[in-house]
Formats: structure tokens, sequence, C-alpha cells
């Protein structure tokens, strides 16, 4: 897609699986590639930096094997690449350049080292310039201190330390540091300047000490290394979850109320960015942590407090935090960010302008950024003006505006916040894309231009961003309640998704049955419904590609469901998938527990009931209609038998929540039920 249109979003809640880290995934394919043995890696990131690091080892002659969903097995070298001979492009993959660089300067072969028009713009020349100390062939193809590299066997020197800039990029240590033990000799770094990125170095340390090699460490200036040592497998390392992706659904969380969780990263993580919970701490954000998992709630007064914030520690990660202080009480600095400049783009300049877009007062210099929020200017003539916040809540369309400022007709407002979409330029930079989607939550609309680059790092990005911020109305009620009717219809008029959980357990009881699976045992009909060959086609119903609309309608797919329904391991099969079922610009589900487990903090909770007896005449309505046979006293029994059990059941049972609303539509229409979840609805959604 060339652009992704985000609508004004009010609230962010849920919880989010992030991908593995780009920074630990590509060092560890990196050291699995130079140690003896083979290594075992789970939860890898597939993305695109991790791609084309995976194609550069295979291109040097490391064996890489797909043992399942992003797992892999790398069969390592046992030091230098033997392929002496090859020529790689790697992307925009700094994480995959630098490493790389340093690695095959010290493997005694011909290589040369390529990347897209922005690579060529990243600066290199302190990592050569270490290199060259030492003896190695390491020449520029085409600009001076940028790649194009080409790498020639050298005779390689450890006879003095090596001296190493460490204030434009901590990747030039890191790639030193991952290389020097292929040489078998005592080597020692020392930094020229102040090391950027701490928390990155402290990343490659534990993750060399994993392979087997340790590195001394005298304070950030000096390091040294051992003779003697070599990269061993672990034999199995799992890849953390990304914490610098954290930082976006955790803002989401302190901006948009929460609870916002992510799991696969947490106190007991290796990175440096899960101190980002830190700093929104600061701004007033309520922040909960647990060993593998950070969970983030908006202030207890509703609004952001203002900060002046050393980043150096969180480099990536603070891009975030600039966003979020367009939802602070004040001006917000983030300093010692120079390494922005050097990044995927300019992140200072780019940030700076895009921030403007989206209301906000910005200041850039070398190595910081101001940003305040800034006020819109509206008001009488003659009567002076009134300065509200930009990013308000709720003031997505001028009636709200209006409203919110007291203004009549007459006066005057910005058009940009009511008129169209505010488009948001993503400069081929995965992280400018992600921060800035969250200036919807400012209750804007934003076009992203580009969303693909969020391949980069992580490719779902904006379906995980969908199921934390759409909007949901949740409508849950017992059986032949009417959930289904009244549900397509409020989609419909508010132009939403619906999600029909019902008919997800029918096709699992449908499918149970074509495999010839008892609906009672519990494990095999929770394999059935994990791999659910099941598609939604406009009105049609597919099960592997066949059309079963009417066939899961049947009594006995009904009574089936049922069963399914109330096994445990069934309801834990079809959850995520059920909640994947969340996007923009919202979504309408109806179930029997959509509110109390599946999206327990949806916008607009409905409880919708009848008698038993207004039920079963309305199944027998509706089975008559269709031709089919039905009897009155045995549907009536059987809404009361399925009623019981659904109330019973020990995982989910039928129950309203307490903030639902209750309708009682025994004595309505389908046009006044509708017409009251619409309205219930359009007020909680405002």
């Amino acid at each position: 897609m060339s652009y992704l249109d985000l609508p004004p979003l009010r609230h962010a809640a849920g919880t989010v699986r992030l991908p593995g880290s780009k920074s630990i995934s590509n060092r560890t394919l990196l050291l699995a590639a130079l140690a003896e043995g083979g290594t075992r890696i789970h939860d890898l990131l597939d993305s695109d930096d991790t791609r084309v690091m995976l194609t550069g080892l295979r291109q040097l002659g490391i064996a890489v094997e797909s043992i399942g969903a992003d797992s892999y097995c790398v069969t390592g070298a046992g030091g230098a690449f033997p392929v002496k001979a090859a020529e790689l492009f790697l992307g925009n993959a700094g994480t995959a350049f630098r490493p790389l660089t340093a690695a095959l300067a010290l493997s005694g072969g011909r290589y040369v080292l390529s990347g897209v028009p922005r690579m060529h713009e990243r600066p290199i020349g302190d990592l050569v310039d270490g290199l060259r100390q030492i003896g190695a062939d390491v020449r520029y193809l085409g600009s001076e201190g940028y790649p194009p590299l080409e790498v020639r066997p050298a005779a390689i020197r450890l006879e003095a330390p090596i001296k190493v800039r460490g204030d434009v990029s901590s990747q030039f240590l890191t790639a030193l540091l991952m290389a020097l033990p292929l040489t078998g000799e005592p080597a020692v770094i020392e930094m020229t300047s102040e090391l950027i990125s701490k928390p990155y170095i402290e990343i490659t340390l534990k993750l060399m000490a994993r392979f087997g090699v340790s590195v001394q460490r005298d304070g950030w200036e000096r390091f040294t290394i051992a003779g003697g040592q070599r990269y061993s497998s672990p034999g199995e390392i799992h890849v953390e979850g990304d914490a610098s992706s954290a930082s976006y659904f955790l803002a989401a969380g302190a901006i948009g109320g929460g609870p916002v969780r992510v799991e696969g990263v947490g106190r007991d993580s290796i990175q440096g960015d899960v101190a980002f919970a830190d700093a929104l701490a600061q701004m007033g954000a309520r922040i909960e942590t647990g060993p593998n998992w950070i969970e983030a709630r908006g202030p207890a007064d509703g609004r952001l407090k203002a900060i002046d914030l050393d980043c150096n520690h969180i480099p990536d990660a603070a891009m975030t935090l600039a966003v979020a202080a367009l939802f602070a009480d004040g001006p917000c600095t983030l300093r010692n960010i120079a390494s922005w400049r050097v990044k995927e783009t300019d992140r200072i300049a780019a940030m700076a302008a895009e921030l403007r877009k989206v209301g906000g007062i910005v200041e850039e210099g070398g190595d910081y950024l101001t940003v305040t929020p800034t006020t819109l200017l509206a008001g009488k003539e003659g009567l002076g003006s009134q300065q509200v916040p930009l990013m308000v809540r709720q003031a997505h369309h001028e009636r709200n505006l209006r409203a919110h400022l007291g203004l009549s007709q007459q006066d005057t407002v910005r058009p940009e916040l009511v008129e169209g979409l505010i488009e948001i330029e993503t400069y081929d930079d995965h992280r400018m894309a992600m921060c800035l989607s969250l200036a919807a939550l400012g209750g804007v609309s934003v076009r992203i231009l580009d969303p693909g680059c969020v391949a980069k790092t992580f490719p779902t990005y904006f379906d995980a961003y969908a199921q934390i911020t759409a909007p949901v109305v949740a409508i849950d009620g017992p059986s032949a309640s009417g959930k289904g009717t009244v549900a397509a219809r409020v989609a419909q008029t508010l132009g939403y998704r619906m999600l029909d959980s019902g008919a997800l357990y029918r096709l699992t009881a449908l499918a149970a049955r074509r495999a010839g699976v008892d609906w009672t045992d519990e494990a095999a009909v929770a394999a059935v419904a994990a791999g659910l060959p099941a598609e939604f086609d406009g009105e049609k119903i597919l099960l592997s590609g066949d059309d079963v609309s009417d066939a899961i309608r049947t009594e006995e797919m009904g009574v089936g469901a049922s069963i399914v329904a109330a096994l445990p391991s069934v309801r834990a099969a079809l959850l995520e998938r059920q909640r994947a079922y969340r996007r923009w610009p919202g979504l309408v589900a109806d179930g029997r527990d959509m509110g109390s487990v599946v999206f327990p903090q949806a916008e607009c909770k409905v409880f919708l009931t009848a008698s038993a007896e207004a039920r079963a005449e309305r199944r027998y309505k509706q089975l008559i209609g269709k031709g089919m046979p039905a009897n009155m006293a045995a549907l009536l029994e059987d809404l009361r038998e399925r009623d019981a059990r659904d109330a019973a059941r020990s995982v989910a049972p039928l129950q309203k929540c307490a903030d639902a609303e209750l309708l009682d539509t025994t004595d309505l229409s389908i046009e006044q039920a509708v017409d009251a979840v619409l309205g219930w609805a359009r007020c909680r959604m405002q």
C-alpha cells in the first residue's frame, strides 16, 4: 500500500505479543555463524533486516535451516567464514552491515558490501579506521567514510589498543567486539569520545558471554578481550521481544488510557530500551512490570507531565517520547540524541517536520529536540482569543470541536483539524511510521505514507496497533437472543467490521464431525480449532473452500457448538483468532463471552437477552421460514439446556459484565433493539 489511513482514535487497551528484538536477532545470528556447533534460535524476528542477515550468512557458506515458525538451526563455521569471495547486498540494515564488515575484514577473503542509497549515506568511517589500525584492508568504493565497501585479505596485527570514537554509533564498537575473537589474540579497544547507546553494548557483551567469550570492561572507556577465546554454541537460545517496539504500545496505553500490556520483554530483559517505561513513569503514566511483561496506563489525572530527559540510554525508544510530548502539559526536551542524525533518515529533522504537522511547536538542535504541545487559536473578533490543547480527545470533527470550545458557527477553527487527513511522511524509516501513528490518539485523522516500511523490524505493526485501538462493541447474551441479527445491523450502520463468534464454534463442531472427532474429545477438538481452515467471504462462510453457510446453521451444529464451546482448550485455541478480527474503523463482536473474556476493554458492552419462551418462538419461526422441521417444545427444552450448560461451564461462563448495558428484547422489535445498541455505542465512542 502507498498509504494507510488511521481514523481518529480515543482509547487504547489490550495485550500485544512483541516480535523478536532486531538487535538481539542479528547479533545472535552472527555469533551462531562464527561459533563451533549448531545453534537452535527460537523467536527470531521475521523482518527485512533479519532476512538480509540470513541471506548474507548463507552466501558466506553458513548452513541455516528453518526448523519451525521463527526458529532456525545455524551450523557455525567455528571461526572465520568459509567462503572467501562474495558480494553482499545488505539493504538498509545497520545491524547487519556494520558487524559483517568487521567479521569479513578478519576472515581472509575478498568481499564487496553494499546497500540501498540511504545505507550509502550512513557513516562507517570510524569502524573502518578502527579496522585499519590493526592492518585490515577495507576500501571505500564511493564516498570516503561511507559504504559501499570492499574488503581484501590482510595480515592482522593486535600490537596496540584500537582507538574508536563512540559518539556516532555504538554499532561500530559492537562490530569490533564481536569480530576480534576470530583472531584468537588478546585485543584492547579504547574509546576516544563518550560512548552513546551504552545499553546496546550491554546486549552485545551479554550475548558474547552466552557464546563463551568474556570481555573485561573498564567503565565505558576500555574493553579487553583475552586471547585464546573462541565462540561455542550454547545449543539453544530464545530471542527476547523487541523493547524498542514495546515503546509504541506502552505510549499508546499512557496516551489512550490503557491498560496496554506488552509481552515478551520485562524487568528481566537484557535490553536497555526497557528503561522507556521509566521515562513514561516520569511523565505520570502508571507502569507495572513482570519478568516478561510491562503494562502502561494513563496518568490518574489524565494528562502526561512535561519532562527534560537525557535519552542517551534509549536512543531509538526516545523517538516515541517525542510523540508522547504532544500530549504533555508543557514543553518536553529530549537531549543527547545526536545519533538520530545518522539513522535510517535524519530523525531529528524528520521528527521535527512531522510533529509540526500534528500540532507541535518544535525546536531542533544538533543533539536535542524540544516539543511544545501547540494550542489551537480560536475565538471571536473583539472578544480576544481562546487557546485549547490541539490534541483533545473527542474533538475529531467540527461539531465536537466547536462544542468543546463553546464556539458558534461564526467562529473559525483551523481547517486541517476538521477536514481530510494529516499526511505523515515516513522517509523509508520504520520508526517514523510507528511513532507518528500514535498521533491519531489525539482525535485526528492521520494518513501514514509508505506504511510498508515497518517491515524492516515489525511487519505486522499496524495489525497489532489496531488490536489495541480499534473501537469494539461487544454484544453478549444467551442463544437465540438476537445477538447476530442486531450485531450485523449495528456493524452495517457504523461501518464497522463484524465478528460472529458463534460461527467459529459452529465451524469447529462441523470440522470435528467431518474429521470423525467426538465433540467431547477436548484435545482432538482443540487441535481442530487451532488449525481451522475457515474463511469469511462477505456473507459466505467457507470451510476448506466449501461454502458451509447453511450447514453450520442447523440445530445439530448449534448443539455441537454449545458442547465444544464448553471445552477450555477449544476456547483458548480460538481466543487470539477472535481478537485478530479487531481492525479499524471498528468491530462489532457478538457471542457469549465477547465483553467478559475476548474484549474485556471494549468501549461498549451490551448484554442482550430475552425470555426462553420468546427465544424459542424466534428460533421456531426462523427454522420454519427456511423450510426446516421444528418442534416448539423441543426447541424450548434445548434452549434451557444450553443456558444451563453455558452458565455452568468452567471457562467463560455466560454472565453479564458489571459494565455492560442490559437489553431485554422479549418485547422489542429488531429495529428497537438495534436503535438501543446504536445509542449506547455512539455515546461511548464519542
